[in-house]
C-alpha cells in the first residue's frame, strides 16, 4: 500500500492553542490532503502531551488536579482543530491507558537489551524545560530558553545508553540526505552529534514528581516526559502488532518546530534503534512565528489567537496566509496588516477578480454553460502549457514542504489567466459574434479555474470545494488524478452550469483592537483560566438559541464521527446540521429527539456537506450528552 503518515508534535497542555500550534497543525493537514489527492492512504496524527512538572504546576495555578486540568485543556485542542478545517485521523493523549501500556512495553524492551542503567547524576535542572543542562549549554549560567538560573539537582536516576547509538545515527543522516530537512537543520543535528553528548536521563523520582508513566521495572520512578511523549508516534498506530503500524509507519514523517529539534532528531531515533524499530522516513522542521520581531510569549502579551483571526478575516484567508507567508524552515513575522494585504491582493484582487469576471461572462455570453473548445490558437496553447507546467511544479514543491514557493507558482498562473482575459477580450468576441473563438477562450478560462480550485483544496478546503461547485464541478477524492491534471486540459464537461458570481474572497478592512496589557501580579491564588472570560448580557443575547426536533439522521460519507441531521427549528424548511455525534448516538436514537440549537452561526461546509447551526451538548471526559428539554416544546422556541 502506498501510504503516508504525518504527525504534529503532541502539544503540551500548559496553555491553550495559539498561532504556533495552529500553523503546525494546518501544515500537517494541508500536506495530508495533498497526499489524499494523490490517491495515497494517509494517517494524520496529532494530540496532547499531558505528563510532567509543568502540567502539575499549571494545574495547581488553576486550582485543579492534574487529571481534571489535562481533560479540560486537551478538549480545547481537540475541539479547536475542526473549526480550522483540520481533519486528523487520530487524536492521542499521553494519559490514555493504551499509550501508557505501550510506553512501558517499550521501556521493558530497551531495559532487557541492557540499554537502561541506574546511576547518580548531578546537574543544572530547569523545571520549565523539564531537563538537565550542561555548563556548555547554559547562557551565562542561565537556561537558554527561560533565561532563569536552573536548580542544581543531585539524584539517582535511570539512564538510556544513547551514546551507543550516536555513531549509527550519524551514518544514517549522512547516507540519507532527506532524513532531516531543510538542510540547515540537518547540519545543525550533525553539529550536535560532533559534540560530546551524554546518555539520556529517562526517569524522575516519585519523591518530587508522581504525575507520569511509572517505570515498569521500578515503581519508585516515573518516565521522563520526553521519553514518554515521543513514543506516541507508534503507540497511536498500535505498535508493535497493530494494522495501522504495519500499514503506515513505513511512510512516517514528523513535523516539528525548531525548538524541539534535538528530541526528535537525536533522542527519538536512538530510542527506536535500541528497541529494534525502523526509523521514520523524514523529519520536517519549521521556524518560529514572531510578532514585531519578538517570539510569541504570554508574558509579552503578543500571543496570536487563531480563532480571533478567523472570525475577523475568514478561515480561507488565514490558512492561505500562514502557508504563503512563511518560507518553511525560516522564521516569519505575523501581523494583521500583512494578512489583510495578502487577502486583498492575492485572494480578492487576483483570484476573486478572475472568478467573478469568468463566471459573469459565462452567464452574459453563454447562458451560464461551459462551452466546447474549438480551434486552439498559439495564445491558447501557451496559456494551457504554462498552466499544466505550473500545476506540476506546484504539486512537486508542495509535496516537498515548500508551500510558499508552491503557492507563488500557482499565483503566477492566476495572474497569467487574468492577462489572458484582457488579451483575448471575450466582450469583443461577443460583439463581433465570433462564437467559436469565444467558446474556446471561455473553455480555457473555466478549465483553468477548476484546476486552480482543485489544487487549492489542501490549503482552503471549504472555499476550494465551493469554487469547484461554482464552476460546475465538484470534488470526488476517489476520482482525482493529479498526474492527469498536469497533462490534460480537461475535467470540466461541456454543458456544465456555472454560478452567476463568486463571493468567496471579498475585500476586508483591517480591524485592530487596542489592548493594554497590565503586568501580572504574582499570587499564590489560582489564576482564572484564560479560556473562561467574563461576558456581558448583551453578548449572550446575540446568540439565538432555540429548541428543535431532529427529523432525520444519517452518516456523512467518509467520516466515521459525523452525522448529517435534519432539524426542525420552526422555519419553513428544516435546517441541515453536521454534528460529531456518531460515536455517541445511533441514527435511530436521534430521530424525534428535542435539542437546543444555536441558529445564528453562518453556514459552513464540513467534509463537503453544508451545515447551518450547532447543537448544544454537555461534554465530560469522553462522554457527550445533547442538551434537551424537560417537556415537549414547539420547534423554534427561544432559549433564554
Amino acid at each position: 500500500m502506498d501510504s503516508f503518515f504525518i504527525s504534529t508534535p503532541i502539544y503540551y497542555v500548559n496553555a491553550r492553542p495559539h498561532l504556533g500550534h495552529a500553523y503546525t497543525t494546518i501544515v500537517a493537514d494541508s500536506i495530508n490532503r495533498l497526499h489524499r489527492l494523490k490517491q495515497r492512504q494517509t494517517f494524520f496524527l496529532t494530540g496532547t502531551d499531558e505528563h510532567g512538572d509543568k502540567i502539575v504546576e499549571a494545574a495547581r495555578k488553576n486550582g485543579q488536579e492534574p487529571g481534571e486540568y489535562t481533560d479540560r485543556i486537551s478538549r480545547i485542542f481537540k475541539e479547536t482543530w475542526p473549526w480550522l478545517e483540520i481533519e486528523f485521523s487520530r487524536f492521542i493523549r499521553t494519559t490514555e491507558s493504551g499509550h501508557i501500556k505501550c510506553v512501558q512495553r517499550f521501556l521493558n524492551m530497551v531495559y532487557d537489551r541492557g540499554d537502561i542503567y541506574y546511576g547518580e547524576y548531578g546537574g543544572h535542572y530547569c523545571f520549565g524545560c523539564e531537563r538537565f543542562y550542561t555548563e556548555k549549554e547554559l547562557k551565562e549560567g542561565l537556561c537558554p530558553d527561560h533565561l532563569e538560573k536552573p536548580s542544581f539537582l543531585q539524584e539517582k536516576n535511570y539512564f538510556f545508553r544513547m551514546r551507543s547509538y550516536l555513531e549509527p545515527l550519524k551514518k544514517h543522516i549522512l547516507n540519507n540526505p532527506d532524513f532531516i530537512q531543510p538542510e540547515r537543520y540537518r547540519n545543525e543535528v550533525l553539529g550536535m552529534l560532533s559534540e560530546d553528548l551524554s546518555d539520556l536521563c529517562i526517569s524522575r523520582p516519585k519523591s518530587r514528581l508522581t504525575w507520569g508513566v511509572e517505570l515498569p521495572f521500578d515503581p519508585d520512578y516515573v518516565t521522563y516526559v520526553w521519553f514518554d511523549a515521543l513514543i506516541n508516534y507508534i503507540s497511536a498506530l498500535g505498535w508493535p502488532d497493530g494494522e495501522d503500524f504495519k500499514n503506515y509507519w513505513t511512510g512516517a514523517h514528523h513535523l516539528v518546530a525548531k525548538d524541539i529539534l534535538k528530541p526528535h532528531a537525536i533522542f527519538w531515533p536512538t530510542m527506536l534503534m535500541s528497541a529494534g524499530v525502523d526509523l521514520y522516513q523524514g523529519l520536517r522542521v519549521h521556524g518560529y512565528w514572531t510578532v514585531k520581531e519578538a517570539k510569541m510569549s504570554k508574558s509579552l502579551g503578543n500571543v496570536v489567537q487563531p480563532m480571533d483571526m478567523v472570525e475577523k478575516y475568514g478561515l480561507a484567508s488565514f490558512r492561505y496566509f500562514l502557508l504563503r507567508e512563511m518560507q518553511f524552515g525560516l522564521d516569519a513575522s505575523f501581523s494583521e496588516e500583512a494578512l489583510v494585504s495578502r487577502l486583498n491582493s492575492d485572494l480578492a484582487n487576483d483570484l476573486g477578480n478572475l472568478c467573478n469576471r469568468t463566471l459573469a461572462m459565462t452567464h452574459k455570453y453563454l447562458q451560464g454553460l461551459v462551452p466546447e473548445k474549438k480551434v486552439l490558437l498559439d495564445e491558447d496553447r501557451e496559456v494551457i502549457d504554462s498552466g499544466l507546467a505550473a500545476l506540476d511544479e506546484y504539486v512537486r514543491l508542495f509535496e516537498d514542504f515548500q508551500f510558499s514557493r508552491a503557492l507563488n507558482v500557482l499565483w503566477s498562473f492566476v495572474s497569467r489567466l487574468n492577462k489572458y482575459v484582457d488579451s483575448s477580450a471575450p466582450w469583443v468576441l461577443y460583439r463581433q459574434q465570433d462564437r467559436d473563438r469565444l467558446d474556446t477562450v471561455m473553455h480555457v478560462l473555466l478549465q483553468g479555474l477548476r484546476k486552480i480550485a482543485l489544487h487549492l483544496w489542501p490549503v482552503m478546503p471549504s472555499s476550494a470545494e465551493a469554487l469547484l461547485g461554482q464552476v460546475g464541478s465538484g470534488l470526488d477524492l476517489k476520482e482525482v488524478d493529479l498526474d492527469l491534471e498536469a497533462r490534460e486540459w480537461s475535467g470540466l464537461p461541456a454543458g456544465s452550469r456555472v454560478a452567476r458570481e463568486s463571493n468567496l474572497f471579498p475585500r476586508r478592512e483591517l480591524v485592530l483592537e487596542q489592548k493594554t496589557h497590565q503586568p501580572l501580579e504574582k499570587t499564590d491564588k489560582p489564576s482564572r483560566p484564560q479560556e473562561d472570560p467574563q461576558v456581558q448580557l448583551e453578548d449572550f443575547q446575540k446568540m439565538k438559541l432555540v429548541t428543535g426536533r431532529v427529523l432525520g439522521a444519517s452518516k456523512v460519507q467518509g467520516a466515521d464521527k459525523l452525522l448529517k441531521l435534519e432539524v426542525d427549528v420552526g422555519e419553513e424548511v428544516p435546517r441541515q446540521i453536521v454534528a460529531g455525534l456518531a460515536q455517541y448516538y445511533r441514527d435511530s436514537e436521534l430521530v424525534g429527539k428535542e435539542v437546543v440549537v444555536l441558529t445564528n452561526l453562518p453556514p459552513r461546509k464540513i467534509r463537503g456537506v453544508k451545515s447551518h447551526g450547532m447543537l448544544m451538548a454537555v461534554t465530560g471526559g469522553d462522554n457527550v450528552a445533547l442538551l434537551t428539554t424537560t417537556s415537549r416544546t414547539e420547534p423554534g422556541s427561544r432559549v433564554s
